[in-house]
């Protein structure tokens, strides 16, 4: 054992540098797989935890005031129900933000969903104006208990007596209502956005789509405004969160893998270069199992220092990293699985690191006693007819000699070319991943987001007058008047976003990806969520119920759908109108000049409307969400940059080693130290340039499947993807290939400087 540490010990003093890559390597592995299950956490189970705690309903319906909602507590598989209770919608303003709200009739706190108080007080009739908001309402307004809120026109007031958590879906700008639970006195009994709403729990939740089924066909269709699933609450409420663990599991997993292939590949190269030292360790007594624990422990020692170091980072400075990645890892550390995730992970890696490096180290015990003498014939092989006759037309002996290094000794050469190509394909992915995000950004027309705010009128307020305060604006180039209701899909068993946008005069600028524009009647362009849903394609027809009335419509193209998970079906609202000749615009979407401010124009548009007539929001872009990707990209691309450079060098100084015998050759055929020197950068470049090739013809196209996998499983649809550009491209390929050629060109000046004495040494 003490001949085994103190071999251990001179190989770390020797290879100190691979040592501390390998350690930081394994630390970034660690680190990025643990964030990954901190988000999947916080993604899931917060939600989880408020639905279990609330007996949160499996489904929300709701409908019309006259609807006998009540008499849904008696179908089948209906374990209790909350309501019906009644709403109204409305908007209030707090501290100079502005949200629309679903105001919720109740006296007592519901049995089923019932709201966690987080802070304040429940609904007292000692304060007849008092309401409870849902918790992501109150953060929208900036509000807390003891807060006013203005209703449209200043007239009214509300207080804020309490903020709750709930399981129904969450606020979210100009797509879903916040939620506010007041007294039913009130709610408002006259307008037309009147309604009310019941929440059914179910005994059995896969049974949720039988039971909304049952109950539209006892409501009855044109009773059904809306139907909400508990399936799409806990969808909503993962959101990016989700997302962002999967683009750090998937990178902790590849980097891992080639950190894996990066400690193999190093022990190989290390155990080639001291065959003889082993052969004398195994002479004076060492057994094959003996020299195997020499490699394994010591990578093991490095991969479980980077393992304790990375756990140890995250439980203390987790919490503290900005934005959402800080928000959960501290929500992470107080779930039960906690514990056991920050022991399994790491624990994972090391076997894993650990298994890699047994196979490498089994080569090592496999070595013989007595060394076995090198053959005489260059293990390269005799030069290629191509590098005699580049030889013959005078290109540089350095440069032919260099390729014929690099590509003859074919298995270790693809061998070498593989392990770095992983971590910079991977590289190649993660710059994919931040073109596109800033591609929503930077041109979000071509990402389904044409519009840069969204208007809805107050009824006072015509159509007339909403577009001429509209259209005196000069940063405004155009406001597209529609509507947006909720369908009933065929079987009755959801309902999904039915919009009229523009008219066929001047219809909406739909970013399409399959298909053509919708311009003639009965056409209409879906979402990739919409057709998943209804298992239909590009051009078919599909039949859906509006308020009791059947809107047939004829798909001709799949547009890029950012909001409601791709569940939406968008058509001209001279289509609609032809269904219903009394329906009126209630949006307005606008899309702005080139450089316009949209929170300016839309804080200025408010203001000059007056007393609360128009509600303006810009559109959210679904890439703000994913703000700490930028970050995540940042610290990920660093990790792979680290196991590709341990791999690099590896490779250098395995080159090195093996070429030492040459050395006498081409010092004998009369080489200068400089020509010598230019073969070991030469066939270091071309391996590296082969690498980058093969990184960019493999990575471009995963990662546009990615991300279009991606893109179709949210909804959003595939077309979304962009690749970095070729100047980006071109950059990252000259970028590695000259630090490549930077790090061997000094190793390879040493070696070709050294005395003849010493060379013949090493070959002996």
């Amino acid at each position: 054992m003490r001949a085994t540490l103190r071999w251990a010990h001179s190989d770390l003093r020797t290879h100190r540098g691979e040592a501390l890559f390998l350690v930081l390597a394994t630390v970034g592995v660690v680190t990025s797989l643990l964030l990954a299950a901190a988000l999947f956490g916080y993604a899931t189970n917060p939600w989880e935890r408020v639905f279990t705690q609330s007996r949160g309903a499996h489904v929300s319906i709701h409908t019309g005031p006259s609807a006998d909602a009540a008499k849904l507590a008696g179908l089948a598989g209906v374990e209790s129900v909350a309501g019906p209770y009644p709403t109204a919608s409305t908007t209030v303003a707090s501290r100079g933000a502005r949200a629309s709200v679903e105001l919720r009739g109740t006296t007592e706190r519901p049995a089923v969903g019932r709201p966690l108080l987080v802070s304040g007080r429940w609904l007292d009739r000692a304060a007849p104006r008092g309401v409870v908001l849902e918790s992501s309402l109150a953060r929208a307004l900036l509000a807390e208990p003891g807060d006013v809120l203005t209703l449209p026109g200043g007239a009214a007031r509300l207080t804020v007596l309490g903020v709750a958590d709930s399981p129904e879906p969450r606020y979210r700008q100009g797509e879903q209502p916040g939620l506010a639970w007041a007294l039913p006195s009130t709610v408002p009994r006259t307008g037309s956005d009147r309604g009310q709403v019941i929440g059914l729990r179910l005994t059995d939740p896969g049974d949720t789509d039988y039971a909304v089924q049952r109950a539209v066909t006892v409501l009855g269709a044109g009773a059904v405004r809306e139907v909400a699933t508990w399936q799409q609450a806990r969808a909503a409420a993962q959101g990016d969160d989700r997302l962002l663990g999967q683009i750090l599991g998937l990178f902790g997993l590849g980097a891992l893998i080639a950190a894996g292939l990066a400690v193999h590949g190093a022990i190989g190269t290390r155990i080639r270069g001291h065959l003889r030292d082993i052969s004398i360790l195994k002479a004076i007594g060492f057994t094959p199992g003996q020299v195997m624990r020499v490699f394994l422990l010591q990578h093991l020692a490095y991969a479980l220092l980077g393992a304790v170091a990375a756990a140890g980072l995250t439980q203390a400075l987790g919490s503290r990293l900005p934005g959402r990645l800080g928000d959960a890892v501290g929500v992470w550390q107080g779930l039960p699985g906690h514990a056991a995730t920050l022991v399994v992970v790491p624990v994972g890696v090391v076997l894993f690191i650990g298994a890699t490096t047994g196979l490498a180290a089994w080569r090592a015990g496999r070595v013989p006693p007595v060394p076995v003498p090198r053959t005489a014939a260059p293990a390269g092989g005799r030069l290629s007819g191509v590098a005699r006759r580049a030889l013959g037309l005078r290109v540089p002996p350095a440069l032919v000699l260099g390729w014929h290094k690099a590509f003859t000794r074919r298995p270790r050469s693809l061998g070498t070319i593989a392990r770095l190509a992983l971590p910079l394909t991977l590289i190649v992915v993660a710059m994919s991943a931040w073109t596109t995000i800033d591609r929503f950004h930077r041109t979000p027309e071509e990402m389904g987001l044409a519009a840069a705010l969204s208007v809805r009128a107050d009824d006072g307020l015509s159509d007339a007058a909403t577009r001429t305060l509209l259209a005196q604006r000069p940063e405004v180039a155009a406001a597209y008047p529609g509507v947006e209701v909720a369908a009933l899909v065929p079987g009755q068993t959801a309902t999904i976003a039915l919009r009229g946008l523009g008219t066929r005069t001047d219809p909406y600028p739909y970013t399409l990806a399959e298909g053509r524009p919708a311009l003639g009647s009965d056409e209409a362009v879906a979402g990739q969520g919409l057709l998943d849903l209804l298992d239909v394609r590009v051009g078919d027809w599909v039949r859906m119920t509006v308020s009791g009335r059947p809107q047939i419509l004829h798909i001709v193209g799949r547009s890029i759908e950012p909001d409601n998970a791709g569940r939406v079906i968008s058509t001209s609202l001279d289509t609609l109108r032809e269904n219903d000749a009394e329906l009126r615009p209630t949006l307005y979407q606008v899309r702005l000049r080139d450089g316009a401010d949209p929170h300016r124009v839309a804080a200025e548009l408010s203001a000059a409307a007056g007393r609360g007539q128009l509600d303006v929001h810009t559109v959210t872009n679904p890439a703000d969400g994913l703000s700490p990707l930028r970050s995540v990209v940042i610290g990920l691309l660093g990790v792979l940059a680290l196991i590709g450079l341990v791999d690099l060098l590896t490779g250098i100084g395995g080159a090195l080693r093996e070429s030492e015998r040459d050395l006498l050759a081409f010092k004998a055929i009369g080489l200068s130290p400089r020509q010598i020197s230019a073969i070991t950068v030469t066939a270091t470049g071309c391996t590296v340039g082969a690498a980058v090739a093969v990184a960019l013809a493999l990575g471009l196209p995963l990662s546009h499947w990615l991300i279009d996998a991606q893109g179709r499983s949210s909804g959003i649809g595939a077309g979304i993807a962009q690749a970095p550009s070729l100047v980006v491209l071109t950059a990252f390929g000259v970028t590695v290939l000259l630090g490549a050629v930077a790090l061997a060109a000094l190793p390879a000046t040493r070696a070709s400087r050294r005395r003849l004495a010493d060379t013949m040494s090493a070959v002996a």
